[in-house]
């Protein structure tokens, strides 16, 4: 009852450390309440086209064909302007069209939603509109839609089935999109000639190609001529329809990239650099340039573009540039994204200070109540006086300034959240330490104090009416403070012995590969395992072929999958035969979900695993242990001599370390982590190829986690064979791993680019749950190693 007792306090307590990494880093951002804001003047368009191809990188639309010909829109030489669009990890399609659409950065809280709905309501130019039609992805399209006011926004969307990765030509979706956009010209005509109407075309085809067949295959290239061709021949319906009135506005663009080998998310310039051409009313002409432009990288001399004045931009930003306007309508358009932006740091200050203790309270030095009234008025005189650049520059400088504050009201509690939580990590770590090295003593002056700290704590958070989740941080490290310091003074150290040895046996830990004789043959498990090596084979024959993906090929990889747990319970409790059984199984749905080398990782890891196991075997003879050691036996709350059990407490000791070394490289050792993006949609082919975000990345993350299993069933087994107390092998790796991610926390960083700022938070994202994970998995180890489904109970045997 003691030992769960610690298992489940233990999995409480890094469960939120855990969260509270999202709740210091990856709260919502979004302000509400704000007054609405808008420009008195006359707009230049009365409707806007967007279209966005999704997954299209910019160098694949603007670099020469190998003839020498190009791919670029003539609409960029004539009567449009071009660039760049910078856009910002993640580089996934929904936080690349919420700033498309909505105007600023994705919010990080919707990771919670899988990108699919809207955590926090906000709004957006499809809710502003006076309609929005919309066609295209049944992923993208019903997420604006459920988060406007009112029932203007429509939707048409093909069936989620056609999302196929292994169809003949996904470039049919963008061709549904195309034919439908025509139809309803010709079916619709008097709700269309209304003002403030937007059609927005979302175009998958070039992604879902990008995923089957990458960028650089004919299929992607193909898709994005015919999406060049499709817009050609929409265009001129579309103005015949509206009687070249030219008030439409027509936007090109892409929410985000894709890598060599078909993914994206993280921030490579190929997932960040898309495309964007603009034209119609309101959009500065194609503008003739002879001098060099200002650009580091060298994309104009190799797309040929130089001549043709670039606009890069970055997702969310107000393109100036781009518009063709009076100096009075640029001015005061910016001038209104100020004031909106101003409203929301007003809001955001409001906020935290009823919050906030008035004598704790410290206002944004740089943009006072003064400040806010002195720019916005001087910015109103200077449009007055048709100084109109002066006055964009200024309210530029105040949407900096707002943005700036918006970010440190927003960050307002992260140092004190952050101090709760390292609290309770050094707390938590120290305990298990004493739990190891020491026995248990109560202490009544301690629980006082602790108790008194409590409820002082707890009156201030109530005091400034903090949320729920402060009241955890705070507190936990009380109680983790109250069992390390009631126990401090029975503290008894043990000293390791010199890191040379403790290096030494790390690197030599890589070569013992001696094969294990001697045994009984799975042969109906190594029969599956050459069964699940041709299905892959077969199933990229297929899809090369664009057949599709084999129902029979289906079949045996689901049943691979289904039965690999069960199938180990199924065999002899005998250590080997397990053992056995379990990387046999493992490895079996281990080859179904891989594209390359990282096959043969699994057993090469299970060799070692092994040969780890000999080797401790070996050394307990060496070191003439013979018989059963009941260490499980000894009773940690009763007066015993250190000294006796000094050596298994350095082997304890050696052990985590390796075991904690080979959980690293079976974590990192096929390089599946090493970052969003590194993952290749073509592993899940022989189970699934119609898209589907949440099967396809839960079968991936079983293939991580495969090698995990192979290794804590290594561990549980060396527990076993060398008859050590498991409790305190585990708990010294419980140690290692708080260490690792306490440090970590420190490295979490909300400053720089946003991929090294993306991947200090993952870092401590994976440290925290593979402890959270091995915790867990300990359990599933122990009933796979020790269990057996038998309809007759038999005795637990490891050894023949």
């Amino acid at each position: 009852m003691r030992v769960i007792t610690f298992f489940i306090v233990g999995l409480t307590v890094h469960v939120v450390f855990f969260l509270s990494i999202f709740d210091i880093y990856f709260t919502s951002p979004l302000v509400h309440g704000m007054t609405p804001q808008s420009t008195q003047m006359n707009p230049p368009a009365s409707r806007l086209v967007l279209v966005v191809a999704d997954g299209l990188r910019a160098d694949s639309l603007f670099t020469l064909l190998p003839n020498g010909s190009s791919r670029t829109p003539r609409v960029i030489e004539e009567n449009g302007t071009w660039g760049v669009s910078h856009t910002r990890v993640p580089t996934e399609s929904r936080p690349g069209h919420v700033a498309l659409i909505a105007g600023f950065y994705e919010d990080v809280s919707a990771v919670a939603k899988g990108w699919k709905e809207n955590p926090v309501e906000f709004d957006s130019v499809f809710n502003e509109s006076r309609h929005t039609w919309c066609w295209g992805s049944p992923d993208i399209l019903p997420m604006f839609a459920k988060g406007a006011s009112g029932d203007h926004v429509y939707t048409h969307t093909y069936p989620a089935v056609e999302e196929d990765f292994a169809s003949t030509d996904a470039s049919r979706l963008d061709s549904w999109v195309f034919t439908q956009v025509k139809v309803f010209f010709i079916l619709f005509e008097h709700i269309l000639l209304m003002d403030k109407n937007i059609f927005f075309l979302h175009l998958l085809g070039i992604d879902t190609n990008g995923h089957a067949h990458r960028p650089m295959s004919e299929e992607y290239l193909n898709n994005i001529g015919l999406v060049d061709k499709g817009i050609a021949e929409l265009v001129p319906v579309m103005e015949e329809f509206f009687g070249h009135d030219g008030r439409t506005a027509y936007v090109f663009t892409s929410d985000h990239g894709m890598t060599n080998w078909g993914s994206h998310g993280a921030g490579h310039p190929s997932e960040t650099l898309t495309p964007l051409v603009v034209w119609g009313a309101g959009v500065n002409v194609a503008q003739r340039v002879t001098e060099p432009q200002s650009y580091e990288d060298h994309f104009l001399q190799e797309w040929k573009l130089e001549h043709i004045r670039r606009v890069d931009v970055n997702q969310g930003v107000l393109p100036i540039l781009y518009l063709n306007n009076s100096g009075q309508f640029k001015a005061e358009s910016m001038y209104t994204n100020a004031i909106q932006v101003l409203e929301q740091f007003k809001i955001k200050m409001m906020q935290k200070k009823e919050t906030t203790l008035s004598f704790f309270f410290t206002p944004f030095q740089y943009l006072t109540e003064s400040k806010q009234a002195e720019i916005t008025h001087k910015a109103r005189i200077l449009i007055q006086l048709e100084k109109y650049n002066e006055a964009i520059s200024l309210c530029q400088s105040l949407i900096s300034l707002s943005l700036e504050g918006l970010l440190y009201y927003h960050t307002y509690d992260r140092f004190f959240l952050g101090c709760s939580v390292v609290l309770g990590f050094v707390g938590w770590t120290s305990y298990v330490i004493l739990v190891i090295l020491k026995t248990h003593r109560s202490s009544r002056t301690v629980a006082k104090l602790c108790m008194c700290v409590a409820v002082m704590i707890t009156a201030f958070l109530l005091i400034q009416r903090s949320p729920v989740t402060y009241y955890i941080y705070c507190l936990l490290p009380v109680p983790v403070w109250f069992v390390v310091y009631k126990d401090c003074f029975s503290l008894v150290f043990e000293q390791f012995r010199s890191l040379s040895w403790f290096l030494g046996c790390l690197c030599l830990s890589a070569f013992p590969l001696m094969p294990v004789v001697g045994r009984e043959p799975n042969l109906h498990l190594m029969l599956l395992v050459a069964v699940c090596a041709c299905v892959p084979t077969f199933t990229h024959s297929s899809l090369q072929q664009k057949r599709g993906l084999p129902l029979l090929n289906q079949i045996i990889s689901w049943s691979t999958l289904g039965s690999s747990i069960l199938v180990p319970l199924l065999s002899s409790s005998r250590l080997f035969h397990r053992l056995l059984s379990i990387f046999l199984s493992l490895t079996s749905t281990y080859l179904l979900l891989s594209t390359g080398s990282e096959a043969l990782f699994p057993p090469v890891l299970s060799w070692l695993m092994f040969a780890w196991i000999n080797i401790e075997q070996e050394a307990l003879l060496a070191q003439g242990v013979s018989g059963r050691l009941e260490l499980s036996t000894i009773d940690f709350s009763a007066n015993i001599d250190i000294s006796k059990i000094r050596q298994l407490k350095l082997d304890d000791i050696r052990r985590s370390y390796f075991f904690v070394f080979f959980i690293i490289t079976a974590f990192f050792g096929t390089g599946n982590i090493a970052s969003i993006n590194s993952f290749d949609p073509a592993s899940v082919y022989c189970f699934l190829t119609v898209f589907n975000p949440f099967i396809m990345g839960g079968l991936m993350m079983w293939k991580v986690i495969i090698p995990f299993i192979i290794v804590m069933c290594t561990f549980e087994s060396i527990q076993v064979a060398t008859q050590l107390s498991s409790r305190s092998l585990f708990l010294i790796v419980l140690v290692i791993s708080d260490v690792m991610a306490l440090h970590f926390f420190f490295m979490v960083q909300d400053y720089g680019s946003w991929l090294d700022i993306g991947t200090s938070i993952s870092h401590y994202v994976i440290v925290m749950s593979m402890t959270i994970f091995l915790m867990l998995l300990s359990v599933v180890t122990h009933i796979l190693t020790s269990k057996r489904l038998t309809l007759c109970a038999s005795p637990k045997m490891h050894f023949p």
